[in-house]
């Protein structure tokens, strides 16, 4: 299998992450660089389908270009450490959440990263009004994660998922621009501090 990676863009983390948390290392990773389009030309195209990072590509020729069904792919073939749910309720609740942080918080930061960081205006054309409204969109889902995180060491109850991957790396994207998240939240503070200190945060930076 053969991971298309970029170290520049926040979803492949994820994936990598997924994989530093499960030991995996037997799949090929291939660099991507985005900032000269090389996602963007005929060849990549025509193995990945979209121009987009990450994708996997199967020893059969399948690709597979969203982060989130690379991880539950890669949960499927290396199924400890358990990041997914281990039965229906729990697979609920931690689908729940990852689909929460994603929608409200990573995927604003990452708008609000794109649109106000100045080398990112090669990619598109930036608005300071997009930027600032993803940018309160994402605070108000903060408050809303400080007071789970009251009540939970981790978002989805209490053991690290994938929830909590893909919450940390749509803020820790945000460090390009220099962002910390409101320092009233107390208990956001303490979580993003755990998930910085394991080991597999490390992957790919």
């Amino acid at each position: 299998m053969k991971l298309y990676d970029s170290l520049k863009a926040p979803n492949p983390r994820r994936v990598r992450w997924v994989m530093a948390e499960k030991g995996v290392t037997d799949i090929e990773i291939v660099q991507v660089d985005i900032m000269s389009g090389q996602h963007r030309t005929p060849e990549y195209r025509a193995s990945v389908g979209l121009p987009h990072v990450p994708a996997l590509e199967l020893d059969d020729g399948t690709c597979i270009s969203e982060s989130l069904a690379i991880c539950r792919y890669l949960e499927a073939l290396y199924p400890e450490p358990n990041l997914f749910g281990r039965d229906a309720k729990e697979q609920a609740v931690i689908e729940m959440w990852t689909r929460r942080c994603e929608f409200y918080m990573a995927n604003p930061m990452m708008l609000v990263v794109r649109h106000s960081h100045p080398a990112l205006a090669a990619l598109e054309a930036q608005s300071p009004q997009v930027a600032e409204m993803n940018r309160t969109t994402a605070e108000k889902f903060m408050k809303t994660l400080d007071r789970r995180l009251a009540e939970h060491e981790w978002i989805a109850g209490d053991r690290f998922s994938i929830a909590d991957i893909v919450a940390v790396v749509g803020l820790e994207f945000a460090r390009l621009i220099k962002y910390r998240p409101p320092e009233e939240y107390a208990h956001l503070g303490r979580w993003l501090e755990a998930c910085r200190a394991r080991p597999a945060a490390k992957a790919g930076m």
